[in-house]
């Protein structure tokens, strides 16, 4: 996962019981079989992942890089980047997250965020360092005074998908 999510329950739990693979996040908890870290290589076949550490939704948030392919989980979307506001979130660590790691990218490098509102799927860094509404051509600042101003509703799953989430998507009442 690319970060420990408030918004849904994670299906890893059900997938590990499926597939027998492995599971990682970047903070460990119950179920977690790799603790996913900066620069991190992991082989999956012929697929080779690097682990790019990019605190900023949340602590832990991670964006993976295959080749030319960055699947970004919440750090960047398409014309946005996830919210900042709860879970420990933080906008100045947002910004540097995009501007100094992801940004850094070849200008070439197909995004592939988490998901999308507008049910668009891919992106590229080189338009997002341009046409992204909330932090291209604004200075730390300016990106940091948006993110306070969101004034987005609290996840309405919050409560049952972090406390299930801390144990790969596990509820209470599951084995």
């Amino acid at each position: 996962d690319t970060h420990l999510h408030a918004d849904h329950v994670t299906g890893a739990y059900l997938l590990q019981q499926e597939t027998k693979a492995d599971y990682g996040l970047a903070v460990p908890s119950a179920g977690v079989d790799l603790c996913l870290s900066d620069q991190q290589i992991i082989i999956i076949g012929t697929i080779t992942l690097t682990v790019l550490s990019t605190p900023s939704h949340t602590p832990d948030s991670v964006c993976f890089l295959v080749g030319n392919y960055v699947f970004t989980g919440d750090t960047l979307l398409i014309g946005k980047c996830g919210r900042t506001n709860f879970q420990n979130g933080s906008a100045a660590q947002l910004y540097d997250s995009i501007t100094q790691k992801l940004f850094a990218l070849p200008d070439s490098t197909i995004v592939y965020p988490g998901h999308d509102y507008q049910q668009r799927k891919v992106s590229t860094i080189g338009k997002e360092k341009n046409t992204n509404e909330r932090i291209a051509h604004r200075s730390k600042a300016e990106f940091i005074s948006i993110m306070d101003n969101l004034h987005l509703p609290r996840p309405a799953m919050m409560d049952i998908a972090v406390s299930a989430n801390m144990k790969c998507g596990r509820r209470s009442n599951r084995n």
